[in-house]
């Protein structure tokens, strides 16, 4: 079965899709659960009847398992977890990754996902640690792309999709250009792999560093997938750069060690007064009540999974309002690390916006942060397209008088951290869909820019710039050759 991918709506970099083959569908941006078959703190059953449409399994488990292999080679995966969705099998890299070694190669792997009829089957890529040298690095990546090739000439791919792993550690071009093959041979599900460590240690930077250079290769239209990227609070970050699919156990083995979920961190069950949660769970306990039962690893386990479901519905609505980066925002300042990867991520401006929408619900200003936001750097774009008079004035105030505009061929007005724009446009987005405090110096600095386009492309016309005095030697400083006057002249 080869899943096809269709993009349904777009925000910065992040889709809405469907992924769909044979009767199956996923909804993306999706969360899915892994499922180890020893340890079943929630059934699969269970979790589709929450909405899950889509889980993640180890092939490698199966093949080693006396309980489970002969029934998942008779049956199918499908009967054996009892869950009719999507199931994707990794193939033993993650126990590579933790052990060095496994008892399977990559052709045997191969075979086997097939035989227990995986929709998504892996091959046995080499996880290569974030910190490892470049000549491993390339090393591992060379051995990696020739089992993925060697996957491609023996998967069945009228009966399953074929995952094309993305490695290359820390090197941003080995990542471009591992995605460019993958894409280039025809790949159209891409995870992007050995990522965890960065995750684990909140190296959330050099995680956009390591996905935009990968998504950077990918085609448009590859399926991508970050794997074990599982904690709700980075959701929104991992999407807006462009992951439609993210895997983890993270909700049950969080719940073993007492940990309880939220979107904006976690905590240790036992510091909790209250449970700040709707869900039956937290609504049915106390937060006492909770941690003293004897089901406590598995009711924890429910609600970790439901905050986790619950902020990926929380992203799709943010991506269909337009408002994805509202809620990066909201959700990167919960930890300095987070915050860190959303300054990184907003470094890739430019290329984001080739990829966002034009046009959104709204912009709420946020601080410095959003002065560099996608929608920033069209309108600078488009200000370069406006016509000026030889005489044109630029008024920081709307409340202007008709004879402080005499002897002027054009008036703008300016709304920072856009800039200059006439009044024709001023329903339009991002105009009048945004939302600003009192002005403040990076956004004047930011909405500056904008006026220097304007002026790049109408090199002819004599500008003046009328503002509150307070802001006049900023201006000044930035636009030297700019007349500027108070605006009570």
């Amino acid at each position: 079965m080869t899943l096809s991918f269709e993009i349904l709506e777009k925000d910065i970099a992040g889709r809405i899709g469907k992924l769909s083959g044979q009767g199956k569908t996923v909804k993306t941006p999706t969360l899915l659960p892994v499922i180890n078959p020893h340890l079943n703190l929630i059934t699969p059953k269970e979790m589709q009847e929450m909405g899950v449409e889509a889980v993640i399994t180890n092939a490698y488990i199966f093949s080693r398992s006396e309980e489970y292999r002969e029934r998942a080679l008779t049956d199918g995966l499908a009967k054996t977890l009892d869950f009719d969705g999507v199931i994707m099998t990794d193939s033993g890299s993650f126990q590579l990754s933790v052990y060095g070694e496994v008892e399977i190669t990559n052709a045997q792997t191969i075979a086997f996902q097939q035989a227990i009829k995986s929709d998504i089957i892996v091959p046995l890529d080499i996880p290569t640690h974030p910190d490892s040298p470049r000549e491993q690095v390339e090393q591992e990546l060379s051995v990696t792309m020739d089992r993925i090739m060697e996957a491609k000439d023996i998967a069945d791919h009228e009966h399953h999709t074929l995952a094309g792993p993305v490695q290359g550690g820390l090197f941003p071009d080995l990542r471009e250009e591992t995605g460019r093959r993958l894409s280039e041979a025809g790949f159209r599900f891409c995870p992007i792999g050995a990522v965890v460590p960065l995750m684990e240690s909140y190296r959330y930077a050099e995680l956009v560093k390591v996905v935009m250079a990968a998504k950077r290769g990918l085609s448009p239209a590859v399926c991508v997938h970050l794997f074990g990227a599982g904690h709700p609070s980075m959701f929104a970050l991992a999407v807006a750069m462009g992951c439609d699919l993210f895997d983890s156990a993270a909700y049950a083995l969080y719940a073993k060690d007492g940990r309880y979920m939220t979107t904006h961190g976690s905590y240790h069950l036992n510091e909790l007064s209250y449970l700040p949660c709707p869900c039956p769970v937290c609504v049915g306990h106390t937060a006492k009540e909770l941690n003293e039962s004897p089901d406590r690893e598995r009711l924890l386990a429910m609600h970790n999974l439901r905050v986790s479901l619950a902020e990926i519905n929380r992203v799709r609505q943010a991506i269909r309002d337009g408002v994805l980066w509202e809620l990066v925002d909201e959700r990167c300042r919960s930890h300095p690390a987070l915050l860190r990867g959303y300054r990184t991520l907003l470094g890739y401006n430019e290329e984001l916006t080739a990829l966002d929408r034009e046009t959104k619900r709204r912009f709420f200003y946020r601080g410095d942060e959003s002065c560099k936001r996608t929608e920033v750097v069209r309108y600078h774009q488009m200000v370069g397209r406006l016509t000026a008079g030889e005489r044109t004035l630029i008024s920081f105030s709307r409340h202007i008088k008709k004879k402080q505009t005499e002897g002027y061929d054009s008036v703008f007005y300016f709304k920072p951290p856009f800039g200059p724009f006439p009044a024709e446009l001023t329903e339009t987005f991002p105009i009048g869909q945004s939302e600003i405090p009192d002005f403040d110096e990076e956004m004047i600095k930011t909405g500056c820019i904008g006026i220097a386009r304007l002026m790049e492309t109408n090199p002819d016309s004599h500008f003046t710039i009328r503002c509150r005095p307070v802001w006049k030697d900023l201006i000044t400083q930035i636009l030297p050759t700019v007349e500027v006057q108070d605006e009570g002249s």
